[in-house]
């Protein structure tokens, strides 16, 4: 007798269908084998053939019988590679079914779930990596549901319009497919553990209120940018206190999230949608395969993991040049596409990238010419066509003691958060929910923010005295823009053209120093 169980194999933070089909034949006229064995096909990999040995022991602990003839379990289809330890569940059932434990009124059920869990000795069901992912399959394969690991039903909850339910044992889910008693669906919990930590106040920095501002401009419009100044100066604070400012997750959005940390188990235990945007801050010494994902088995690295979210790296020119050149492509495109000889995958990577630096190996702003010179060579370490993808060089220089024993709290996250919000309403009215002014294209950029005498001279003196690039032209109209969208004005003007030239002190520091 065969028997067939849907299951799904993750590829990147994708989800593929996989059917799992089970035949067994004895070589003789009896019923049973000397030496029953199992036998899987289909490209398993090693952690895969070994489910044979956990099944047999989880089905004999729990009670169950064993395949008694030589069994023949594929995975298809069989050009697919399948990895880990999530088809333990659904090898288990398919025996089940083939040997009639599992009857006739469970293959309706069989029919319309997909299962997927690793399955411990004893029988007890343990959690997996892309139970998102698989939701998101079933639901686009018109399944009825999914049946998972219970601790892996909330996130799998988090996709709307099926059925999931959640079993901690493999006893559990033979007697639901069974129909021997009805189960809950689980719900996505309405409260999600704060999964990045919370943010912090901008109220916490003192003084730096024009850099505050600058990071409100980044937020409103989702910029990058990066904060040169000496240590000290507030600018990884900073930093921490972006998110609290950023507007919330849309459900799309969220669902985004929840996938890409579902792909790598990374989904707070008991959490259905992440609702906060990512934050990610990685150490220097971090490889470009981290940063920007691989390995051999591919997956997200952290420009993918702050997709929607805030990509924050400090102290960027210590950080391999490699991996910083790895990074041109996501800030530019949105995504990251990695090549293997099996194929190709892409990654989601629509992120802010946040960087801070000092100015100088020492950490100060140059004065002497010998520091110029130091300073020339350590701003050096970063390309120009890096820093063209960075729309806002924000300068922040280190506040006087007296000034940060007198000075009162400035701006804080909520008052910022008010700005943000209200300028993202403008640009919502004028382009649409999903494009803030970072993503406007060339076309669109002309149309809604078209310059005007005073604007334009101004815009093309900075391009000749700064020796700018075409993609430095655009980024500081689609600041200029934000800058207006933030003041609550329509046109932009020459104001908001200088202030966003103001914005490209790395530029500045480099003319200067050519000069």
């Amino acid at each position: 007798m065969q028997s067939r169980v849907q299951s799904f194999a993750l590829r990147g933070i994708d989800a593929l269908p996989v059917e799992i089909e089970c035949d067994e034949r004895f070589s003789g006229e009896g019923s049973e084998e000397k030496t029953p064995r199992m036998s899987l096909v289909g490209l398993p990999d090693v952690s895969v053939r070994e489910s044979s040995q956990r099944v047999r022991a989880a089905l004999s602990n729990c009670g169950f019988p064993t395949p008694r003839g030589m069994c023949t379990i594929n995975l298809a289809p069989a050009d697919l590679r399948k990895e880990g330890p999530l088809y333990d569940l659904p090898i288990a059932i398919a025996l089940l079914r083939m040997q009639g434990v599992l009857g006739e009124r469970a293959d309706e059920r069989l029919a319309g779930f997909a299962i997927a869990g690793e399955l411990a000795l004893d029988g007890q069901v343990r959690p997996i990596r892309g139970a998102t992912s698989l939701a998101f399959l079933a639901r686009s394969e018109k399944l009825r549901g999914v049946i998972v690991p219970r601790e892996n039903a909330p996130e799998a909850a988090a996709v709307a319009g099926i059925e999931v339910y959640g079993v901690a044992r493999l006893e559990e889910a033979v007697g639901f497919l069974n129909q021997l008693y009805e189960m809950t669906p689980e719900r996505a919990p309405d409260e999600c553990p704060p999964p990045f930590g919370a943010a912090l106040d901008f109220s916490e920095v003192r003084g730096q209120e024009a850099a505050k501002r600058a990071m409100a401009i980044a937020a409103a419009g989702g910029h990058n940018a990066i904060m040169i100044g000496p240590a000290g100066s507030g600018k990884t604070m900073m930093a921490r206190a972006l998110p609290g400012i950023l507007p919330p997750l849309t459900p799309d959005e969220a669902l985004d999230v929840t996938r890409i940390y579902s792909s790598i188990g990374a989904v707070p235990r008991g959490a259905g949608l992440i609702r906060e945007r990512p934050f990610r801050s990685p150490h220097h010494s971090a490889s470009p395969a981290a940063i920007v994902g691989g390995g051999s088995t591919p997956r997200p690295g952290e420009v993918s993991l702050a997709h929607h979210g805030v990509l924050f790296l400090d102290e960027l020119p210590e950080f391999p040049r490699v991996a910083l050149e790895c990074l041109r492509e996501p800030l530019e495109d949105g995504f990251v596409t990695i090549a293997r000889a099996s194929g190709t995958l892409r990654f989601p990577a629509r992120t802010m990238l946040i960087a801070a630096m000092n100015p100088t190996h020492a950490g100060g702003f140059a004065g002497s010419a010998t520091e110029r010179r130091a300073q020339d060579k350590y701003i050096g370490r970063l390309s120009g066509p890096l820093l063209d993808r960075i729309d806002l060089h924000i300068e922040v220089r280190a506040v006087p003691f007296a000034s940060l024993h007198l000075a009162r709290p400035g701006a804080t996250s909520a008052t910022l958060r008010t700005l943000v919000l209200e300028a993202r309403g403008r640009m919502e009215v004028r382009q649409g929910r999903s494009r803030p002014n970072a993503r406007l294209s060339g076309r669109e950029l002309d149309r809604v923010c078209a310059l005007e005498g005073p604007a334009q001279r101004l815009l093309e003196s900075a391009m000749r005295e700064l020796g700018l690039s075409a993609r430095a032209y655009d980024r500081i109209r689609r600041v200029a823009r934000t800058i207006a969208d933030i003041d609550g004005i329509e046109s932009v003007t020459d104001a908001h053209i200088a202030e966003a030239i103001h914005y490209r002190v790395l530029d500045r520091i480099r003319v200067g120093d050519a000069a």
